[in-house]
């Protein structure tokens, strides 16, 4: 398992402090790999807009086949959700 943003390095090492994160977190600042996996896209906030990443979860095979994608995901009850569906 991954993560994966455009926040730097020293951003991400904060976030694993602070949440006890075990697994690797990837500084992408150019967003090149967001992009890559279509992610990276225009959204808007209080009317105005701008390019983030659209939080997805990317399911991956031992061959690197994408086996599923989750996209938009919401937090709340997500990582539960891609577990239970792992078990099929």
């Amino acid at each position: 398992m991954l993560g994966l943003s455009t926040d730097s390095i020293e951003s991400h090492q904060k976030f694993v402090r602070k949440y006890g994160l075990t697994m690797p977190l990837l500084s992408d600042p150019d967003a090149v790999v967001c992009q890559q996996y279509g992610v990276y896209k225009k959204k808007s906030m209080y009317g105005k807009t701008y390019m983030g990443i659209e939080r997805t979860t990317f399911v991956i095979d031992q061959q690197g086949l994408i086996k599923r994608v989750y996209p938009k995901v919401k937090v709340e009850g997500h990582a539960a959700q891609v577990l239970a569906d792992l078990k099929e």
